[in-house]
């Protein structure tokens, strides 16, 4: 009898075993610990008119975005250097509530000027406001790019959302900063662009739009140029890592005025573990050029101690990694200067949005323009039971 007892017992071992062995397998196959965009579709396009005259300000040169999923609501910041009004953002609503975004489902709510540490708006000039990201203090940070020509220097501060009044000023690296000599620093219009703060509000990242002076050239036709990704910790305010992103070589297409412009000008972060979505821009002489990738820095290097990147073998560097979501050049969609992106809310179907914003450059031949998606982010998990069960419908 005794006997018998023991060979029953060995089974129910196996009851606690066999699950503790199916995660550990599951968990070592993952191909990525971090979520994944698997597929993205358009929904739609709206604008508003150039020229319009919002609570005394003109609303245009919207540079960045960020969603408020409490209040269903979106901060738009204005690259205006104080020439129309003072620094500010706009409050946004744009309905999605049917599932797609129609012409005219954009509307500008309020307007909130930025304030500096001694409650006054800042001086014409004295700002280049690009990058916007919510927390959840009640508060955005917001970066600028400076005026590398006047040694004006880039800035990432905190501002409240209801005043307007600067609550912190993040330390820039000096590395980044422009100096009398033109040897470091960041290119002028060329710096600061993106801004996005990570799920669990303790990281946020920026990244310069082409490379800094001493890490190689601005991008030019059929040339890429080495970017510096930064990353903060917002428990101590703190920068603490830098990666290289590398943008992608873009040829101009019947490029008859000569003019060319390419970089990266906005960063969202998907998840905690270093995955994002970036947008590169480009001005190809006939029209904009616009991709959609997907970022993970799992296996990138930490350059912050590289202090230039032409001092060092760029081969011995692992870049983030990149993988194209999108060209925008295939929407039957007239595209213009976009520059920023934000998280909607989901959609009908329980789809997330996806909201890009344009930058008219207070141009009569540009326009505000907003383009929404329907994306689909795929966990670990999901993706590897969709390797395994390939006919599951997940």
């Amino acid at each position: 009898m005794q006997l018998i007892k023991k060979i029953f017992v060995f089974p129910r071992i196996l009851y606690f075993l066999i699950p503790i062995l199916i995660i550990s397998f599951i968990f070592t196959n993952l191909p990525s610990n971090g979520v994944e965009v698997s597929n993205i579709e358009f929904i739609g396009e709206a604008t508003l008119p150039n020229g319009l005259i919002f609570q005394k300000t003109e609303v245009g040169g919207l540079s960045g975005i960020t969603y408020n999923a409490k209040n269903n609501l979106y901060y738009a910041i204005s690259d205006d250097r104080g020439q129309k009004a003072a620094a500010r953002f706009y409050t946004l609503k744009i309905d999605l509530s049917k599932g797609s975004l129609q012409k005219g489902g954009i509307m500008p709510v309020s307007v909130t000027t930025l304030l500096n540490e001694n409650g006054q708006t800042f001086r014409p000039g004295e700002t280049d406001t690009e990058g916007i990201a919510l927390t959840n203090k009640a508060s955005v940070f917001i970066s600028s790019e400076g005026d590398a020509a006047k040694l004006i220097n880039p800035f990432i501060k905190e501002f409240s959302l209801s005043s307007g009044k600067e609550i912190v000023t993040l330390p820039i690296p000096n590395k980044f900063l422009p100096d009398k000599t033109s040897q470091q620093g960041i290119r002028n219009n060329l710096a600061f662009e993106s801004l996005t703060i990570t799920p669990d509000k303790k990281h946020l990242f920026t990244a310069t739009e082409n490379a800094l002076i001493q890490d190689g050239v601005a991008a030019k036709p059929n040339i890429s140029s080495p970017c510096r990704i930064l990353q903060y910790n917002l428990l101590n305010n703190q920068p603490e890592k830098e990666f290289l992103y590398q943008t992608e070589p873009v040829t101009p297409f019947l490029n008859l005025i000569g003019k060319f412009a390419s970089g990266l000008p906005d960063l969202l972060a998907l998840d905690n573990q270093g995955h994002f979505l970036s947008l590169e821009r480009s001005f190809t002489g006939l029209g904009f050029a616009i991709s959609l990738f997907q970022v993970s820095l799992e296996e990138a290097d930490d350059i912050h101690n590289i202090d230039s990147l032409l001092a060092v073998n760029l081969k011995n560097i692992k870049p983030v990694k990149k993988k194209l979501l999108l060209d925008l050049r295939k929407l039957d969609v007239l595209l213009d200067n976009i520059e920023g992106l934000t998280l909607g809310p989901k959609l009908p179907d329980g789809q997330q949005s996806l909201i890009l914003v344009s930058d008219n450059n207070f141009n009569s031949l540009q326009r505000t323009q907003i383009l929404a998606f329907k994306i689909k982010i795929e966990t670990p998990l999901i993706r590897l039971l969709r390797r395994l069960l390939p006919n599951l419908n997940l």
